[in-house]
């Protein structure tokens, strides 16, 4: 699914994408989008039997969500319990209510960061399996 840029009757020079481009710029799916439509959170034009968002509609929603900086789910806030760092890389150990967290990440970012022990932080969980193959 592309981006197709249209002018609808009644916009103006306004770009217009259809809702599968939309969804995938969004990181959901259609339905979302449709579920989101019904509660009122995002409006379509349709013709025919395809919706079109708007340009201006669809960089609001990305605004949000990049705002909202994902599932609250996938956030946990916590204090630094120890920071180790190597000449590549840096474990930093955190305490998020009951859960002990580590993070391996680069020793530049750790040190971009500069977390030291009893700061405050959160952790953001982006997956939760990683799988290596050999080739």
């Amino acid at each position: 699914m592309g981006v197709r840029l249209r002018c609808l009757a009644g916009t103006s020079t306004e770009e217009t994408i259809r809702i599968g481009a939309a969804a995938t710029a969004l990181g959901v799916s259609i339905d979302t989008l449709r579920r989101w439509e019904r509660d009122g959170r995002v409006t379509f034009e349709r013709r025919g039997q395809q919706r079109y968002m708007s340009s201006d509609e669809l960089a609001r929603l990305l605004r949000e969500r990049a705002q909202a900086g994902g599932s609250a789910r996938n956030r946990l806030s916590g204090i630094v319990l120890a920071v180790r760092r190597d000449d590549v890389m840096a474990q930093v150990d955190m305490a998020c209510g009951p859960h002990r967290i580590v993070s391996l990440m680069t020793r530049e970012a750790a040190d971009q960061l500069d977390l030291k022990p009893g700061d405050a932080a959160t952790a953001v969980i982006k997956a939760t399996t990683v799988l290596v193959e050999r080739v």
